[in-house]
């Protein structure tokens, strides 16, 4: 899609400055969505890569499958036990 950058400006220049500040705050917020999803994307390529991760959900998931699951309470047992509290 072809945009007309010089139209916008025009148009930006015409209108009242209340109605200015709004076109502001939706510019920075397309900006911010732009900037997340961009951020977004490089976290799951990097995720994975990480063979540890990638190893923890496959046991995770091999867990589920046969019933290893722990409760809240178990595994706040389980993780006192090993921390010595």
């Amino acid at each position: 899609m072809s945009v007309n950058r010089e139209e916008i400006k025009r148009l930006i220049d015409l209108i009242p400055d209340q109605d200015a500040t709004e076109v502001l705050d939706f510019i920075e917020y397309l900006n911010m969505k732009r900037e997340r999803e961009s951020a977004q994307q490089l976290d799951v390529k990097i995720l994975a890569q990480d063979e540890s991760l990638i190893e923890q959900v496959n046991q995770s998931q091999v867990d589920r499958q046969t019933g290893c699951i722990y409760g809240k309470e178990a595994g706040l047992d389980y993780l006192r036990t090993i921390l010595g509290a």
